[in-house]
């Protein structure tokens, strides 16, 4: 299965956190197929906070969505991820953001991820790796901006 991951940091190296998210990711039942390039992005939702960097990777993985969720989160844990404040500070995220054409409500898990189409800073990774993606919404990725300032870093 096919599924696009969004990973931030802005908390300490936060080059070093992304760089380990990927390397930790990258495993026999998950294959990463792209990566885009590192974006310097303003914060949402809470705004006084460091700048983020951003990124999105596409993987191909066995995983089902839950099993998947439960990497990612492991992952945050295992790189000092500290759930202290909704959309505050952090050493890394990692949100799933589609996993094929699945549509999830549930109370641990929702897909696609609930405000993919808002945010600038997984949209324009996103498209630099999936510029043909059509969104679960059935918008083309070319056809949605998001809201914020996204600067590429590499």
């Amino acid at each position: 299965m096919k599924a696009f991951l969004g990973l931030g940091s802005n908390l300490g190296d936060r080059a070093h956190y992304l760089e380990e998210a990927v390397t930790a990711l990258s495993s026999p039942v998950l294959k990463i197929e792209a990566t885009s390039r590192i974006y310097e992005t303003e914060p949402w939702g809470l705004l006084d906070q460091p700048l983020y960097w951003n990124l999105v990777i596409k993987i191909e993985t066995s995983l089902e969505p839950l099993e998947l969720l439960h990497v990612c989160q492991e992952i945050e844990r295992q790189l000092g991820r500290e759930r202290k404040q909704h959309w505050g500070p952090r050493t890394i995220d990692i949100d799933l953001l589609i996993y094929d054409n699945i549509v999830s409500d549930s109370e641990e898990l929702i897909l696609p991820h609930p405000y993919l189409e808002e945010r600038a800073f997984v949209l324009v990774p996103l498209r630099e790796i999936a510029p043909e993606l059509v969104l679960p919404s059935g918008k083309s990725i070319s056809e949605v901006s998001g809201e914020g300032k996204v600067h590429p870093l590499t």
